[in-house]
């Protein structure tokens, strides 16, 4: 029997769901078009005319290369036509309103990754889907200012050795896989369970005298491996492109960190609420793991701006709940001390 493709996924949910549900499937449609005509733009690599160029800085404050423009462009046209009132995007600085009486609002990062395109990392785009606030009014920013929970469906795409589709539609998580044979995404993975346990952290180590006290302690107890608190041995994996880390941690368990730190600029965080943490944070609880900003759910922040930045743990439950331990304990830690080491304040 062949395995399904993203149509049978969506027919099957239209069919036993709600009435928005099928304005989510067209677009979801739409999406998984464009992303095939992005991922032909990136596959031109340096060859392409849009591939390296630097456009301008965006609204959030980082470089905008002109494949981030593209990316948006391409995204954005497939909207035109589809049930979807609002647009929201890390490269525009505020929502474009499409079509005021559709009831969908989507805010998406076009391309995650794309300081990195040069080295040949897989890159992605991650997008997240919510409701309409009625009445739709000016800019229809309340929209997107509701918590990560009121989320319709999210996703990713990778572009990698593979193009890949990770989506939820609030009923578990599922991986298709580009066919160019069959022209469409088929079901690669059912179902995907996050490990409740993790052998692999991510992180970026470099940055390890600007962390907190609790994020310094955990990561000295995963380096400690089966001598330490955790008892078992450790790997680290960073790839700094969120959907490629993501993408692993779904197949084979871990957590990823990116906390909050000392440097000017991260002291909240440096990954966008509304077009990251929150899709991703659906995407790893809709496969039992969790996510977190080390303390409070991310599904739960409530979002006060269109582009902000908050700190990020998920994956393995297990791993996330003993970082919020350290935080809620964190008076308790006191000044670091090679103790911490080798016992630790939790053990599991």
């Amino acid at each position: 029997m062949p395995a399904p493709t993203l149509d049978d996924h969506l027919n099957a949910f239209v069919s036993t769901s709600s009435a928005d549900c099928l304005a989510v499937a067209d677009v979801v449609r739409k999406l998984a078009g464009a992303a095939v005509e992005v991922r032909e733009a990136i596959n031109l690599g340096a060859l392409g005319n849009a591939f390296a160029g630097i456009a301008a800085t965006n609204a959030g404050g980082d470089v905008q290369k002109d494949l981030d423009v593209l990316a948006d462009e391409i995204f954005l046209n497939a909207m035109a036509g589809a049930p979807v009132a609002l647009f929201a995007s890390e490269e525009l600085e505020n929502p474009v309103v499409l079509d005021r009486e559709a009831p969908i609002a989507i805010a998406i990062d076009p391309l995650d990754g794309s300081s990195n395109i040069e080295t040949n990392v897989s890159v992605g785009s991650i997008f997240s889907l919510l409701p309409v606030v009625r009445p739709l009014e000016g800019s229809g920013m309340e929209t997107f200012l509701q918590p990560g929970s009121s989320q319709l469906a999210a996703g990713f795409f990778v572009y990698g050795p593979q193009l890949a589709l990770v989506l939820t539609l609030r009923a578990g998580t599922h991986i298709f896989v580009y066919s160019p044979r069959q022209n469409t995404f088929v079901e690669a993975y059912r179902d995907v369970q996050v490990a409740h346990k993790a052998s692999e952290f991510a992180i970026n180590a470099s940055n390890y005298r600007h962390w907190d006290a609790p994020v310094r302690l955990y990561i000295d107890e995963c380096l400690s491996g089966s001598a330490g608190a955790h008892a078992r041995d450790y790997n680290m994996r960073w790839i700094a492109s969120l959907v490629a880390d993501t993408y692993r941690i779904l197949i084979r368990g871990g957590v990823f960190l990116y906390p909050g730190d000392s440097r000017k600029g991260y002291g909240r965080g440096r990954l966008r609420l509304l077009y990251e943490a929150n899709p991703i944070a659906m995407l790893v609880e809709q496969a039992g793991g969790l996510a977190t900003d080390c303390v409070t759910r991310t599904l739960e922040i409530q979002p006060t701006a269109l582009h902000q930045r908050v700190p990020l743990v998920f994956g393995s439950a297990s791993e996330v709940t003993r970082i919020e331990h350290y935080h809620a304990e964190a008076d308790q830690i006191g000044g670091r001390s090679p103790l911490f080491g080798h016992r630790g304040l939790f053990r599991s």
